[in-house]
């Protein structure tokens, strides 16, 4: 491979929309975008570049698939390591939710736990080399944002009922104004409750595209740095900011399923409300 092909393969998305509306955004280049400069984009190369948040969004669910299957095929009274990270996992996850939630949220914790450890793991798959990150893709996102609200939307009909649950949209009235204010409170919590997928996705959605798209500069500069010495290498700049990602990577994810928690808990019914 010429070093030309190399360094325009590591710094630049690729030029026919590459991972679904990328255009001319710096991308470190990955096995799919790899496979499409080489084939011009023809055939399955085109059609893989084009899904490619959807190809490695189901690859890190293959890849959680192996892992639960490995550490939990030989379940043993005295874990090994593998089955005691796996149950450390679970139960600080199971902990930190039911805590937010209390009792009645248990049903709750594997939907959120599983949408926590999907959500990092792909946010940190880009890091990996010739992976992608597919939470750098508003598409995906927004889908995991739309799933989260029409399960807490579906909780909240489920666990009050619809006219309970019409009640707490209109700002839960008592009193003769708290009712005439309702037809006003009613559209406000309906647009409230529609912004709160936007914000989970986007929110997302702009740091993990900030976070590639900072390496990837760094990584063009380090190429650019030593391109005096004909060399398809150059200097690591982008190292430091791998770790900075790793964190913010989980801060991301914590703040997408404790935010989800949140709306969960805002639906569930409470102890001495108003009936």
């Amino acid at each position: 491979m010429s070093r030309l092909l190399l360094i325009r393969v590591l710094t630049e998305v690729a030029e026919h929309g590459g991972g679904g509306g990328h255009e001319g955004r710096p991308e470190i280049a990955n096995f799919v975008t790899l496979v499409n400069t080489i084939f011009h984009g023809k055939g399955i190369a085109g059609i893989l570049l084009h899904y490619q948040a959807v190809v490695y969004a189901w690859l890190v669910v293959g890849v959680i698939a192996l892992f639960a299957y490995f550490s939990s095929r030989n379940r043993r009274l005295v874990p090994g390591s593998l089955q005691n990270l796996v149950e450390m996992v679970v139960e600080g996850l199971y902990n930190f939710f039911l805590g937010i939630l209390g009792p009645q949220g248990e049903k709750f914790v594997p939907f959120l736990g599983t949408l926590f450890i999907y959500i990092f793991i792909m946010n940190i798959f880009g890091l990996v080399p010739g992976m992608f990150s597919s939470t750098s893709n508003l598409n995906v996102t927004l889908a995991l944002a739309i799933c989260v609200f029409v399960y807490v939307q579906y909780t909240g009909i489920r666990r009050n009922g619809l006219l309970k649950y019409l009640w707490h949209m209109a700002g839960s009235p008592t009193s003769v104004v708290e009712w005439l204010l309702a037809p006003l409170n009613l559209p406000i919590h309906i647009i409230g409750e529609l912004a709160r997928p936007v914000s989970l996705s986007l929110r997302l959605f702009g740091n993990i595209t900030g976070e590639d798209v900072l390496i990837a500069v760094f990584v063009g500069l380090g190429i650019a740095s030593l391109s005096f010495l004909k060399l398809p290498v150059g200097v690591p700049l982008h190292v430091p900011f791998i770790f900075l990602a790793i964190l913010t990577s989980l801060i991301q994810a914590l703040v997408f399923a404790l935010l989800s928690t949140i709306y969960f808990s805002l639906m569930l019914p409470h102890p001495g409300e108003h009936e």
